[in-house]
């Protein structure tokens, strides 16, 4: 199914504990939604306090050091932008505003913002039993759940798909997502 345009963008959140297959999770989606004509957006968190994406030395680096807030390096084909700034008040909004030329926004990661947030669906990666415990006590609205551990066996509140396998059903329950209307949906 192709997708229209849109003026809302849906975001779910994919969350989980380091390996647990997050990535992989927002790999395959984004796979098969592209696929499906969506316009994706994929934000990974990076909560390491000194991490920057830029290269020491570099120019868009030495742009910065200079005091630029707002670099931009363009290549025959990509556009980076980088903004230096605080980020410990960031928003889901701001980082709506950042992906709005899509119709649904990935987020990696940001557990404390979307964890609890009941208009965020959740996707989980697991690797253990104990981890979906944790998973079911603290995230609201999980919507599906994915990862190393084999909790298909188990009943659980939403299904467990494995992204490997089975990433069309996965991208089949998102796009049910998007077209309901209780969901987080941005202007």
């Amino acid at each position: 199914m192709k997708a229209k345009t849109k003026a809302k963008i849906t975001v779910i959140a994919v969350l989980g504990s380091k390996e647990s297959g997050k990535t992989t999770t927002i790999e395959a989606l984004t796979r098969e939604l592209t696929r499906r004509g969506y316009r994706v957006a994929a934000v990974k968190h990076i909560p390491e306090k000194d991490f920057t994406i830029d290269t020491k030395g570099k120019d868009t680096w030495r742009f910065a050091d200079a005091g630029a807030k707002t670099i931009v390096s363009i290549s025959p084909k990509e556009t980076a932008i980088i903004e230096k700034g605080e980020t410990s008040n960031l928003t889901i909004e701001d980082v709506v505003k950042k992906c709005r030329d899509s119709d649904v926004i990935l987020i990696e990661g940001f557990r404390e913002i979307l964890g609890k947030n009941p208009k965020v669906p959740k996707i989980v990666a697991v690797k253990s039993e104990e981890e979906v415990v944790e998973a079911l006590k603290n995230f609201k609205p999980i919507i599906a759940f994915t990862g190393p551990y084999l909790a298909m066996e188990k009943d659980l509140p939403a299904p467990c798909f494995d992204v490997f396998r089975k990433q069309a059903e996965l991208a089949e329950l998102v796009e049910k997502i998007i077209r309901e209307k209780e969901v987080l949906k941005y202007p």
